[in-house]
């Protein structure tokens, strides 16, 4: 009889501990759907203060952890080998902070300079701009996330973006 009863114990405790494990399971929160922006990123070339040259670029990203990215390139031989220029735009870590979307910019610019005397044997020289950075901009307004300037003339590079909610 003592046999019977400690093993009706027995399964009574292995239940009760299965019960709570199981509420402990379905006391999760539920994940939260990601959310889908469109990130429409423009690079701009300033002089004086004044846009001389501008490009875009988009993408869609979202929140749920994955990375995006764009690029456009061109290659350009070298007697060395050769050389991609253009854009590299990579987004990752999209986060909603309200009215605000936080998210990490890899952007890589580089394109050839065109100017007279600029090359050497011939070659040309190729200017390149990296950022790399976290971000924390507006949701739905224009932002400069990145400017610099020039090391050769009195120009400006500046990446501005804008991040729209999809719905």
């Amino acid at each position: 009889m003592r046999n019977s009863r400690g093993l009706r114990m027995a399964g009574l405790f292995t239940l009760a501990l299965a019960g709570v494990t199981c509420l402990a399971q379905n006391s999760e929160a539920p994940k939260e759907s990601p959310k889908f922006y469109r990130l429409e990123f423009v690079v701009k070339e300033l002089e004086a203060g004044k846009v001389i040259n501008s490009r875009a670029y988009s993408m869609t990203a979202s929140t749920n952890g994955e990375s995006s990215e764009t690029r456009t390139n061109s290659r350009v031989p070298l007697p060395t080998g050769q050389v991609g220029v253009g854009v590299t735009i990579e987004c990752r870590a999209l986060k909603e902070l309200g009215n605000e979307l936080s998210l990490f910019i890899k952007a890589e610019i580089s394109s050839i300079v065109q100017e007279p005397g600029t090359s050497s044997a011939g070659s040309p020289i190729i200017r390149q701009n990296v950022w790399g950075s976290a971000a924390v901009v507006p949701i739905k307004k224009p932002s400069v996330v990145f400017k610099a300037d020039d090391t050769a003339t009195k120009q400006q590079m500046q990446l501005e973006l804008t991040a729209t909610p999809i719905e």
